[in-house]
């Protein structure tokens, strides 16, 4: 069976699936190297998707393509309309990347409310001991916060038993009331939070779901940490903010443009910790990514139900 990956491994990864090879021939692309993933397209059963756009045109050139399989939950960076219409299954990995990206989105909470990079940057230019008198008053116990989750799903909920272990006080919103202590409606949850933290997918509806009028809700010592999807978040919105003090910070792993371009604004902030999506990027996600993928692969081979199927795929 060919598998076009698009990306490229480290050795571990190579090792974990060399026991496949006899019956898996998995050809490597780079997520930027277009050329490659043309060419490998055209002979490709299966794709293993992870961030880079997949297009419908790319689709339909793939004339023996059977499954998309995304490494991770969402599937905005496919064109799942098209794959559909081609006959090619879609499937994902729900909860695989549950453990790591919680964690992530802990880390960046930790980074933002106790100013670890200013404190860094400080500290590795022989500034010795902080002078900031504000300091003190600035940086925060998760313990002593309110952190609201928006989406409540299994990153979410991890995230929840985490802070809550710290101390804080965890509040989270939903499409409707769950009827789970804490559920509020997203404007009250935006007004009482002190850490706001998004879990959502990206979907019509989600689209700028934090907006202007979202931000300005939020306490101006409040931070915003983002490790789901850039285009949740109104991001010349939340620069405006930071830039002008009405929110005290953000911890992003997730941007509206994918990657981040050296122009982006954020960059230069010094209230705002970014890492270029990768929270989810473990060695313990990857094992699980490709546990699971394999496992998708020998089903298809053998004709048995695939797992965790998205779409309806119809034919050609």
């Amino acid at each position: 069976m060919r598998v076009l990956a698009h990306f490229v491994p480290g050795p571990k990864v190579s090792d974990f699936v060399a026991p496949e090879s006899d019956w898996l021939d998995i050809r490597w692309c780079a997520a930027d190297d277009d050329a490659t993933f043309r060419r490998e397209l055209t002979e490709a059963q299966v794709i293993w998707h992870v961030l880079r756009p997949l297009t419908g045109e790319e689709l339909r050139s793939g004339p023996r393509l059977r499954l998309v399989q995304k490494f991770g939950v969402g599937i905005n960076t496919i064109d799942v309309d098209t794959a559909s219409d081609c006959g090619i299954a879609v499937a994902n990995m729900p909860g695989a990347n549950a453990a790591s990206v919680a964690e992530g989105a802990v880390l960046l909470m930790l980074a933002v409310l106790r100013r670890l990079l200013p404190l860094d940057r400080s500290t590795r230019a022989g500034r010795g001991w902080p002078t900031d008198p504000d300091l003190g008053e600035r940086c925060r116990d998760i313990g002593g916060c309110t952190v609201g989750l928006v989406g409540y799903g299994s990153i979410a909920q991890r995230v929840a038993a985490m802070v809550a272990a710290m101390g804080a006080r965890v509040l989270h919103t939903s499409t409707r009331d769950d009827g789970r202590p804490g559920w509020r409606p997203l404007p009250d949850l935006l007004t009482e939070a002190d850490v706001v933290s998004l879990h959502v997918p990206l979907t019509e509806a989600t689209v700028g779901l934090i907006d202007r009028t979202g931000l300005q809700r939020m306490k101006p010592d409040a931070v915003l940490i983002n490790t789901s999807r850039g285009g949740v978040v109104d991001e010349p919105a939340l620069v405006e903010a930071l830039s002008t003090g009405r929110l005290a910070g953000a911890g992003l792993d997730v941007f509206a443009v994918e990657p981040v371009g050296a122009d982006n604004p954020l960059l230069v902030l010094d209230n705002v910790v970014l890492t270029p999506h990768v929270s989810w990027y473990t060695a313990d996600t990857m094992r699980r990514y490709l546990t699971a993928a394999v496992d998708n692969c020998r089903r298809l081979r053998d004709g048995q139900p695939l797992t965790h199927v998205v779409n309806q795929p119809t034919g050609c």
